[in-house]
């Protein structure tokens, strides 16, 4: 396994091709391979990395340390330890948080960042849901996934891939919960004027979890950023639409 220990938890990534460093981070509870149809094409020409982030995947389970400031410190440190340069950090929904906390926290290490499916502030004040969410997942924490995941999939989605991403949740550890406690009072609408690295909002047009309304908004608010929608995806548009969505990063990272 190839694994970096950064900020005292061990973590593991793939690294495939050279090129421009390209680092995919994942959503909540899912894993690297969330990925794979993207490292499959852009490894030909970019250096394509894809990390678990802590509690998920392959990596290290600490017992502190999910909240949308620690994984974006530890998502630093782990392009410290890698020594890359001007990296462009590609974060699905909750990851795409983290992507504008570390182009916020540190701009001359980050080339450009692409949000993809990102909630950002759509949960912000929903925490009545968030506490209903979390119960749920307390009581029946495999039913409350199997119900939850197929909404994040474009209809028509065969039921393997919804297994497999369960399975992928259920691997995780549930301290990955305490990011819905974090993300229902997460709005960083108010410094979003001040990120000065290049904004590309990838969104999924079918995605029910998280409305275009919120990248609209957010793409408004950061200088020169653009979206773009990808056509008949949900809010796994890297995994709905593999071929549109990588067309679409490639045009991104022009």
């Amino acid at each position: 396994m190839t694994c970096v220990t950064v900020n005292g938890t061990w973590l593991y990534y793939e690294d495939h091709g050279t090129g421009r460093p390209l680092v995919f981070l994942h959503g909540w509870g899912t894993s690297g391979r969330v990925w794979d149809a993207q490292a499959a094409d852009l490894m030909a020409d970019h250096r394509v990395i894809t990390v678990d982030w802590r509690g998920c995947g392959c990596s290290d389970r600490p017992v502190t340390g999910y909240t949308i400031a620690e994984i974006t410190h530890d998502i630093l440190n782990f392009l410290d330890a890698l020594a890359l340069d001007e990296p462009v950090l590609i974060g699905s929904s909750i990851a795409g948080a983290f992507t504008i906390e570390a182009a916020l926290a540190a701009p001359d290490k980050i080339g450009a960042i692409v949000p993809v499916d990102a909630g950002i502030h759509h949960f912000s004040g929903t925490q009545n849901a968030m506490d209903k969410l979390l119960a749920d997942l307390r009581a029946d924490r495999a039913g409350t996934l199997a119900d939850l995941v197929p909404q994040w999939y474009r209809p028509g989605v065969g039921a393997p891939m919804i297994d497999w991403t369960i399975r992928q949740l259920l691997d995780s550890t549930f301290l990955i919960d305490q990011l819905l406690v974090d993300q229902a009072t997460y709005d960083p609408r108010s410094h979003l004027g001040r990120v000065r690295v290049p904004t590309t909002f990838l969104h999924g047009e079918l995605d029910t979890e998280v409305p275009l309304g919120i990248p609209r908004e957010c793409a408004s608010l950061i200088p020169d950023a653009r979206l773009t929608v990808i056509e008949g995806a949900g809010h796994m548009s890297q995994q709905d639409q593999a071929e549109r969505f990588n067309q679409a990063l490639r045009e991104a990272l022009r």
